[in-house]
């Protein structure tokens, strides 16, 4: 069994989509189809070849074809770029309002009281008067033949779609028209003038005319506003850079980004952008990964450190080693994440999907029902054409096949921009009804890693000796708790001296010998096999116990000199995040296989009741299996190999970023940053973008239940109103543009909470007291990369520092003098962008 994704032409419509879905599902060895008409494509998955599938497509009606691929570019977008559309669709446009507005003015002008040349006056003129509106129509029907061309290629096919609807309309409205000019013809050479007047005032010309101008105004409208909702995977493919400076032979190369080979080593200069991932091999800078990930602070890299594409270096020239190329970077990865989430269904389209599959067919029926109707209770010809037209027009099903995979597009793309990654539709409607998460703990409630928490010296030393002592111990321990040590001293500057007689006790602690004096360290088992007492600390230590710390005990020369706490500590961002979820109505349950003590200290920590402990890594996903058979709707969030099963048990899993890559793998929506607050932000997204949905689904559904009786004209009796196909047409646009509108809003969202900055190690710069910063809005800011480029102008101008927001398009100098600001503004206009 295999997924293959195809290129599909000619859907301009939910009708197309589901036929073309239809046609596929009826060939033998395919197993499913998902058709994706806002990208003009589908994935099929099948186990046989892919030209039966080809063929299927084509004799439906319309194309079909294998996307071709390289595996040594980057990711390339499946959604074809509307410009060329758009601009093609603009020029028809154009060219149909010219005919249109001479059109429109000489049929309406008898009835408004316009003005008219006298040789379209009278009964007399009549014929000419016919002959100069069927002469005006004709050029816009010619212009927008592409809706009776595949309108009446998809009706012989038996598989109608809204340019059948259109092209059966303009159609009978022309042919109509042309009957009463040889009626007037006819009328005029036999002195019949009861004729003449009477099919002069049933010219439908205009009518035609009018519905394909008025058809593609609204598709316009609606593909310009289509071609915003991917603009999350366009700004994430513009991040990529297209070269990159390959070192070979000792010198310097300049390559295409496709043509870098694994193992290779790059230079990434200040201001430009990592073109693959990579680890660094030589340098230190600050990289920001703000336009992939969402964090606001650079990131500090140094040899050994991990980058990823599109990130831009700071102020370091780095020497980067490629680990992964073309495909397999992190960008192209988001980018097939974002689009294959884009193009999956949410359970809630299937209802569309079933309406819009016999749509079509039922609305021919009505129309057709509705002529029966105006002609048996003895109304004219023209009357009951009038009606069946407006019918097929106004009831086109685009709005209908708009309401969710516009909403879904928008949805995903705004959670690529806060660096959340939604792998399914699916995924993003169940989210919104769980009402439990599932919190692993080490690292993702937790830093996961230990960190020095207490020192405390018990004897004549400082402090700062007890730490370089027992830093010096431990250095030759591979043991986490010891490097958790080395590391605070190290972050405290503190130098280490060189030890003798190293000795590890497995399971209990080191020897050492330190400047001749005899060390020991490990934990109380290790103290009671050294004989030592340690009743004058034991209340101290079970304090530490419980509250989730690990007291390590130091002795020197048989004397115990002291202890230092060592936990796994609470992310800044955890207690913030389980607060968002309470207020979202979640109920949160903390699993881990720590010990009971020290998972309870935590979850006093964050205010959370609920603490599962001592679970074994093969028990996680029983446990949330049974919160599933306890009725529950289940979230999980986990980052580690042991978190993969529980991932692929919950309804939706929610893997960290930093994770393991089976982790990633097993689960439905990726946090890139790390940060459990993004694990709220995706729960609101979730519930922005069904709530949106159902609001386009109302409108819709709301939209033909009432518009189609008007249109059948079920005013008439009443009020003596029948509803113009020229305003069914209108109306049929504007609905089409109003379900794109509104879920255009959804990139207004904003979440709730923020990821807490860490503080920025700021280099040591001498400052005086007439120091002052000051703030610039800017447009035009979009990524990373622009903010890099700002931020340079600015310094290269004289701003000692320089910090842009791009969210609220700012950036934030720090200057010694005021009169700099001209100078500031200066260079970042001539860099390309707008100061306000």
């Amino acid at each position: 069994m295999q997924k293959e994704k195809f290129t599909v032409t000619g859907m301009t419509c939910a009708a197309c989509s589901a036929h073309v879905e239809k046609a596929v599902k009826q060939v033998p060895g395919v197993c499913s189809v998902n058709v994706n008409l806002l990208g003009g494509s589908m994935v099929v998955e099948h186990d046989g070849d892919s030209q039966p599938i080809i063929d299927a497509v084509v004799k439906a009606g319309y194309g079909a074809s294998l996307p071709q691929t390289n595996a040594a570019a980057p990711m390339a977008p499946a959604q074809p770029n509307n410009e060329a559309e758009l601009k093609s669709m603009k020029q028809r446009l154009i060219w149909s309002v010219v005919f249109m507005v001479p059109l429109f003015y000489l049929s309406m002008g008898h009835m408004m009281g316009w003005p008219l040349p006298h040789i379209f006056h009278g009964t007399e003129n009549a014929l000419i008067f016919a002959l100069t509106a069927f002469l005006l129509t004709l050029p816009p029907l010619i212009i927008n033949q592409k809706y009776f061309r595949v309108g009446f290629k998809a009706l012989w096919n038996r598989s109608p779609n809204m340019d059948s609807l259109i092209a059966v309309g303009a159609s009978a409205a022309v042919v109509y028209g042309i009957a009463a000019l040889y009626a007037i013809g006819y009328g005029l050479g036999h002195d019949r003038m009861d004729l003449v007047e009477k099919y002069t005032m049933e010219l439908y010309f205009e009518s035609a005319a009018m519905i394909v101008t008025l058809i593609t105004v609204g598709k316009f409208l609606e593909t310009r506003s289509k071609g915003r909702t991917g603009q999350a995977i366009a700004r994430l493919l513009d991040l990529s850079p297209k070269t990159a400076t390959v070192l070979r032979d000792g010198g310097e190369v300049e390559i295409p980004v496709e043509q870098v080979q694994l193992g290779d080593l790059l230079l990434v200069r200040p201001g430009k952008a990592m073109p693959v991932d990579g680890v660094v091999v030589e340098g230190q800078s600050a990289v920001d990964q703000s336009a992939l990930t969402g964090e606001s602070i650079p990131v500090d890299k140094g040899p050994g450190d991990t980058v990823i594409s599109a990130s831009v270096n700071g102020s370091g020239v780095l020497t980067v080693r490629a680990t992964r190329v073309g495909q397999d970077t992190t960008l192209s990865q988001m980018v097939r994440l974002v689009e294959d989430a884009a193009g999956s269904k949410a359970p809630i389209a299937r209802l569309a999907d079933k309406v819009s599959g016999i749509f079509v067919p039922v609305v021919m029926s009505i129309s057709l029902l509705t002529a029966i109707v105006w002609l048996v209770t003895g109304h004219s010809i023209g009357q009951a054409l009038t009606s069946a037209v407006a019918v097929l027009v106004i009831s086109c099903p685009c709005a209908l096949g708009l309401a969710t995979p516009v909403a879904i597009m928008v949805g995903t793309g705004k959670g690529a921009e806060h660096g959340i990654l939604i792998k399914s539709a699916e995924a993003l409607e169940t989210l919104r009804d769980v009402d439990t998460i599932v919190l692993d703990k080490t690292g993702t409630v937790t830093e996961g890693k230990p960190k020095v928490t207490d020192v405390l010296p018990l004897s004549d030393l400082s402090e700062t000796a007890l730490l370089q002592a027992a830093a010096s111990v431990e250095y030759p321990s591979e043991h986490p708790l010891g490097a958790a040590i080395v590391a605070e001293a190290e972050r405290r500057g503190l130098s280490r001296s060189p030890v003798a007689d190293f000795a590890a006790v497995h399971g209990k602690g080191v020897r050492a010998t330190l400047d001749g004096t005899p060390w020991a360290a490990g934990n109380r088992a290790f103290l009671k096999e050294l004989s030592l007492d340690d009743s004058a600390v034991a209340a101290q230590s079970d304090a530490l116990a419980e509250a989730g710390k690990t007291p390590l005990y130091f002795v020197r020369n048989g004397e115990l000199v002291g202890m230092i706490a060592v936990a796994d500590t609470v992310k800044d961002t955890s207690a913030a995040a389980i607060e968002g979820f309470s207020k979202l109505g979640l109920s949160v349950v903390l699993l881990t296989g720590d010990n009971e003590r020290t998972a309870k200290a935590i979850g006093r920590q964050l205010g959370l009741d609920n603490v599962i402990a001592e679970v074994l890594p093969t028990d996680k996903e029983r446990h949330v299996a049974r919160l599933q058979q306890e009725g529950h709707k289940v979230a999980m969030v986990g980052d580690g190999i042991n978190d993969a099963p529980a991932l692929a048990r919950a309804d939706v899993g929610l893997a960290i970023g930093a994770g393991a890559d089976i982790a990633m793998e097993s689960a439905d929506i990726v946090l890139m940053k790390s940060s459990l607050t993004d694990a709220v932000t995706a729960v609101e997204l979730s519930r922005a973008t069904i709530r949106n949905i159902k609001e386009n689904l109302f409108w819709a559904f709301f939209y033909n239940v009432i518009c189609i009786p008007v249109a059948a004209g079920a005013l008439y009796p009443l009020f003596h109103l029948q509803l113009s196909p020229m305003f069914a047409a209108a109306a049929m646009s504007l609905s089409s543009v109003c379900v794109v509108t509104n879920a255009l809003r959804l990139r207004s969202f904003r979440p709730s909470l923020r990821t807490i900055p860490q503080p920025i190690p700021q280099e040591s710069v001498r400052r005086n007291e007439t120091m002052q910063e000051l703030t610039i809005t800017v447009n035009g800011m979009m990524c990373g990369h622009c903010a890099a480029r700002v931020e340079k102008a600015a310094t290269d101008a004289g701003a000692s520092a320089a910090k842009v927001d791009l969210e609220a398009k700012t950036v934030t100098c720090t200057v010694s003098d005021a009169a700099l600001e001209g100078a500031i503004r200066a260079a970042i206009t001539e860099a390309g962008y707008e100061v306000a």
